[in-house]
């Protein structure tokens, strides 16, 4: 059974405030028109009369008989099923006795029978309508939800595989630091595991998670390579999606390194009145053409991230200085 959430609950009192509007409105009008007692009494009986049976119609549509019946294929039973509910509804005008109508009464009442059946095949158009409307969001919002599951999930299982051998070759040089390694790659991997399944994380937590990372990764580097890391953050209770950055750290080290030359890696992070600023700079060291493994695909995700998650609240800056640094800067609204 589908568990039911706080917004179908508000969903439903937005429709029955809005259909007792509908329904109440002309003895309202009566009301403020003439004050009359009797005035507002036939006001509110006519469109109960002849609005009712459509409001009725419309709820049993939008909540059982197009969920239930016309989006389970069982089209022959939706149309019996609202068949039944537009005879039962009416039958109010559908049996009278005509004989017994005064004359007035009787010329309009196939005109006044027409109206009321057109309302109600209106109520039922109306409540397919906003459920089709509502059954593409969910499923665009379900294919957004699964792209960005995707796109977190791009974190290079090399990582794991080179972090263990550093610290194989590590225990035997310095076990007290390989025993730190350890504890903070344990870390890591617990907060990728169970601290990354919510839209948004704490940026405290995000900020550990960065600086774990970076320190692993420079186990990777030689003495060639120098590396450093700024982080200012004002609130840290401060909510930002999980991950966001790692794939641009990683192209950092990965392009940045090198065992010839002087290199050098610079990551800040910096958060200030609700704006975050990411600012990564590496040497430009682009890899031969004939390894070009994974070349790119850590910018792409991470823009494609967000564009789905911060559109229109960031701004992208890419360049290559006149210095050889590959720059990468995002600046982001909380």
């Amino acid at each position: 059974m589908k568990k039911i959430q706080a917004k179908d609950v508000w969903l439903f009192v937005a429709q029955v405030l809005l259909l007792s509007m509908i329904l109440l409105s002309p003895g309202l009008i009566s009301y403020i028109s003439s004050h009359d007692p009797e005035l507002v009494a036939s006001s509110l009986w006519v469109s109960l009369y002849w609005l009712a049976p459509a409001v009725g119609i419309y709820i049993l549509n939008f909540y059982l008989c197009v969920p239930l019946l016309w989006f389970r294929q069982r089209r022959w039973q939706f149309g019996v099923a609202n068949a039944a509910l537009i005879i039962g509804s009416n039958s109010h005008l559908l049996f009278q006795d005509l004989k017994s109508l005064p004359q007035f009464y009787l010329a309009g009442y196939s005109s006044f029978l027409i109206v009321a059946l057109l309302v109600n095949l209106m109520a039922i158009g109306i409540a397919m309508s906003i459920r089709y409307a509502m059954r593409q969001n969910e499923k665009k919002q379900k294919d957004v939800e699964a792209e960005l599951a995707w796109l977190k999930n791009q974190i290079n299982p090399h990582f794991l595989f080179n972090t263990l051998n550093n610290i194989s070759s590590l225990t035997q040089i310095d076990a007290d630091k390989a025993q730190d390694t350890v504890m903070q790659l344990s870390d890591l991997l617990r907060y990728a595991m169970y601290e990354t399944n919510k839209p948004k994380v704490p940026l405290e937590g995000e900020v550990e998670f960065l600086h774990n990372y970076i320190e692993l990764m420079k186990l990777r580097c030689n003495e060639m390579t120098t590396v450093s890391e700024n982080v200012e953050v004002e609130d840290g209770k401060a909510e930002l999606a999980p991950l966001l950055f790692i794939s641009l750290i990683e192209n950092a080290f990965k392009h940045g390194m090198n065992s010839n030359a002087p290199a050098e890696i610079r990551i800040s992070l910096t958060q200030k009145n609700g704006i975050l600023v990411f600012i990564c700079d590496n040497t430009n060291n682009p890899k031969l053409t004939k390894d070009r493994s994974g070349s790119g695909i850590g910018l792409e995700n991470t823009r494609r991230r967000m564009d789905l998650l911060y559109q229109g609240r960031y701004q992208w800056e890419q360049t290559i200085t006149p210095e050889n640094i590959y720059h990468v800067k995002i600046t982001l609204q909380l």
